[in-house]
């Protein structure tokens, strides 16, 4: 919980007032040496010192983070050597294998004690104002091994055996700490430490979470195995993007600091402040790549420290787009990486036979075999009508329903809700059409219920068509199956993918780089969710999936050239990038219009490691 720390002859009061708190004073950093500071912080924290002090800062710049009165974080900002006071934030995840590293061509806070008076929740730092949010914490040395920590994790994941690995290498500092479900036994040869930051969550977080670092949400595990997960064979959603999984750097090692809280089915969540305390210990720890998930309201100055400390810092671009100016403001720092996402080469076409044998396909992760051989009489319902409340419920048993709706091609409530109300009362099937299939991994609670299948306009159309020609009109549908190749043109920017210009630094491009973020399939945690799905692996999208492409690439870089600085790194994946897709043909851009895409859809271009190393 505490937070200051001395080192000089004058801060002899902190180190009394340390222990009071039950801190030991000789673990915690103080730089201050001017005497009215110490004097003004002994004044105001003696009589509160244990309900206070949560976090100190000490190796990425001198600091604490403390629960403070609005006048008592005035006074602070007033002494002498105090850079600034700010007040903490919340910080969130971004959601929206197989050949694909093959195709990239490389083979919220509850206090302690709420005090009686009016509460300002702060972050003071001594040195340097610090705004921090993390996703995933990607570390290396200068061996053949690169060592990566991110948010929670499930350690028995196959990804994550560590066959073949030997000892933790010397300059390897970090720790095991147990917790709920999680033992000393659960650190390995490749998850060589782990640590967790609960002081600072709310208690509503911790609903369902694990106290310690396994993960309850499913976006560490999955990140960490896009990063830097084992070579795994035979790995498949029910038999779909079946193959080789592995990570970006996939003998590399994995250090978890858990900061982010939240079980599935929230996003996680966040403190600026809990941020702060695992990044500063994964400096100490030797961090030499950190990889941030996630979003924040905020530009991140803090971050400089980091890189200072040669620290490579990848982040994704955020999923605003794709709307300009929605680079997430975090991420927007020249010495930052930031990652926009793209698509694969890689599609789930579902076939849809009409009741007069026409043939057009759709997209679905639709794996279950039983009525792919019958046709089910179809019901349409067109514009407005696309909606629960407007399909009769007694209607859908045994019927498909088609939903045509020109004006609105985004996924809305309404879909959601019409496929829940067709589970409940019989239905065989959804068809709706959309602009891409982005977002296809939402399905996939449906893959063995009921088949859900994105069309584009196009088919709608042939749909409708169709429909509005006979009495009678049915539809059968078919399992989905893979497609992957030089077929699928490849990448595409998602429409999902925040673009540039960066609205606080119009003057820096922004994204920097784009990397695979959609349908991507990874380590999934072996919770109640997963376990009903009957999953080691699952889709999902987001530039928090395109972020631990990168990093993976970085860490292979590092390993490779330890000397190259995070400048040297960014710059040897920036000037390598491609602008043309597999087909030769220039990169394009989803969005409610398709264009050739630019530097503010994919900054420097698509990530080509090979070049780049």
């Amino acid at each position: 919980m505490g937070v200051l720390a001395a080192s000089a002859p004058e801060c002899r009061g902190v180190k009394e007032l340390l222990s009071v708190a039950g801190l030991d004073p000789d673990r915690v950093h103080w730089r201050f040496r001017h005497p009215h500071t110490q004097v003004g912080l002994d004044l105001l924290f003696k009589q509160e010192a244990v309900e206070s002090f949560i976090y100190s800062y000490r190796h990425g710049f001198s600091g604490f983070f403390a629960l403070l009165t609005k006048s008592q974080s005035i006074k602070i900002a007033a002494l002498p050597g105090v850079v600034s006071v700010t007040k903490n934030q919340v910080y969130h995840t971004q959601l929206e294998v197989g050949t694909l590293w093959d195709w990239t061509t490389i083979s919220q806070m509850d206090y302690l004690h709420k005090l009686k008076m009016e509460m300002t929740t702060l972050l003071v730092s001594l040195t340097q104002l610090v705004y921090v949010e993390l996703a995933c914490i990607l570390m290396g040395d200068v061996s053949e091994h690169v060592y990566f920590a991110f948010l929670g994790i499930w350690p028995e994941s196959p990804s994550f055996a560590d066959d073949g690995y030997g000892p933790p290498p010397p300059k390897w500092k970090g720790i095991c700490q147990a917790g709920v479900s999680f033992g000393p036994n659960n650190c390995n040869g490749k998850v060589i430490g782990a640590q967790w930051y609960a002081d600072d969550v709310e208690k509503g977080l911790l609903d369902g979470e694990f106290l310690s670092p396994r993960d309850a949400n499913s976006h560490g595990t999955h990140t960490a195995s896009t990063a830097a997960g084992n070579l795994v064979h035979n790995v498949s959603f029910h038999g779909l993007a079946a193959g080789v999984a592995h990570g970006g750097a996939p003998r590399a090692r994995l250090a978890i600091y858990k900061a982010c809280w939240g079980a599935y089915p929230t996003h996680g969540s966040c403190s600026r402040a809990t941020m702060m305390k695992a990044i500063d210990d994964a400096i100490h720890d030797g961090v030499d790549v950190l990889s941030l998930s996630i979003v924040g309201p905020l530009e991140t100055p803090g971050m400089l420290h980091v890189v200072a400390n040669g620290i490579t810092v990848v982040c994704s671009a955020g999923n605003g787009g794709p709307t300009a100016q929605t680079v997430d403001n975090s991420c927007s720092s020249p010495w930052l990486l930031a990652v926009a996402a793209t698509t694969i080469d890689r599609l789930f076409p579902t076939a849809i036979i009409l009741g007069n044998n026409q043939r057009i396909v759709g997209q679905s992760l639709y794996v279950a075999t039983e009525g792919t051989d019958h046709f089910y009489v179809v019901l349409s319902y067109f514009g407005i009508e696309c909606d629960p409340d407007y399909i009769n419920p007694t209607d859908v048993k045994g019927k498909v329903i088609f939903c045509i709706t020109p004006s609105n091609l985004s996924p809305s409530n309404n879909i959601a809700a019409i496929v829940n109300l067709l589970l409940n009362k019989g239905g065989k099937g959804f068809i709706f059409p959309q602009e891409n299939t982005d977002l296809l991994y939402q399905w996939e609670v449906t893959s063995k219920l009921i088949p859900v299948i994105a069309v584009d306009l196009v088919v709608a159309y042939q749909i409708l068509q169709y429909y509005t020609s006979t009495d009678t009109p049915k539809a059968k549908i078919s399992s989905t199956h893979t497609t992957i190749g030089s077929g699928v043109p490849a990448p595409k920017v998602a429409a999902f993918s925040s673009r540039g210009p960066s609205p606080i630094y119009p003057g820096v491009l922004k994204p920097d780089i784009a990397a695979p973020g959609v349908n991507i399939l990874a380590a999934a945690p072996q919770i109640a969710y997963y376990k009903e799905l009957g999953v080691l692996y699952h889709f999902d999208s987001g530039t928090s999936m395109a972020c631990p492409h990168v990093s993976g690439i970085v860490a292979l870089l590092k390993s490779r050239h330890p000397d190259w600085s995070p400048a040297a790194l960014k710059s040897a994946l920036m000037t390598t990038a491609l602008s043309t897709k597999n087909t030769g043909l220039p990169i394009q851009a989803d969005g409610t219009l398709a264009k050739i895409a630019d530097p503010f859809d994919y900054g420097a271009g698509f990530v080509n490691p090979k070049k780049g190393r």
